[in-house]
């Protein structure tokens, strides 16, 4: 049984938490932005995504008009931070309403590390910081997407892995990432599942014979059914 939901009926706000119930988890983009007054300001924002492989660009969602959108049209730029579950209540911190001549960094109690490409900071205790200069954004309702195009990526290297194939990344379990969820739940990454795509000149099929199988009793008995029930036809 299913419950179904018109977002019409139930009301825009109401919806809201439906989506962000259901879309999950959510990465964390922790913005950091400086003003033309020369504050720098930073907020988590859980609509984040890659937006584009090349050039590298991402982007993040600004629901209303708050400081990190104001910030990034006027001046152009941002950094985006890893958000990490070492610090998971500043970052859930930087999400209060302060006023905007107010620092983040100053009243959370972060510290505010140079950038090589842009004006605004990193968060020199996230182990990942993109910096970004302004791509284009797009306002959709009440809401704003803000595109990015990576100028630069700076990575703490005791979060990098070289593995088997000889990769030098990120290690997952090395950057402990944070994640919204629905209500005021956040998540960290839990289990890490690993599989390789398979290419189709290499598709074995057992999935498809695992689900023939599976459905096979059922057609059997409901074939056995309509032979059961049938009329003899006169010949």
């Amino acid at each position: 049984m299913r419950t179904d939901i018109d977002p019409d009926e139930l009301g825009h706000r109401d919806f809201y938490k439906v989506l962000t119930s259901v879309v999950v988890p959510r990465p964390i983009a922790w913005v950091s932005t400086r003003s033309t007054a020369g504050v720098d300001n930073l907020a988590p924002h859980s609509f984040f995504t890659v937006s584009c492989v090349r050039p590298p660009m991402v982007q993040f969602t600004s629901v209303g008009r708050k400081d990190s959108l104001r910030n990034v049209l006027e001046t152009g730029e941002f950094v985006v931070c890893l958000a990490t579950e070492s610090m998971f209540e500043q970052v859930n911190a930087t999400g209060t309403d302060f006023p905007a001549e107010l620092s983040e960094f100053t009243e959370v109690g972060l510290t505010p590390e140079p950038s090589a490409t842009v004006a605004p900071p990193r968060v020199a205790e996230s182990p990942v910081a993109l910096e970004c200069g302004l791509e284009q954004t797009l306002e959709l309702g009440d809401s704003t997407v803000v595109i990015g195009r990576v100028r630069h990526v700076a990575i703490d290297t005791a979060v990098l892995h070289t593995d088997v194939r000889g990769n030098n990344l990120p290690a997952i379990e090395l950057l402990r990432p944070l994640a919204r969820l629905g209500r005021n739940e956040w998540s960290t990454i839990g289990e890490v599942l690993e599989i390789a795509r398979i290419p189709h000149e290499k598709w074995p099929g057992e999935l498809r014979r695992e689900v023939e199988a599976r459905d096979a009793p059922a057609l059997s008995e409901r074939s056995a059914d309509g032979h059961r029930g049938a009329r003899p036809q006169p010949e």
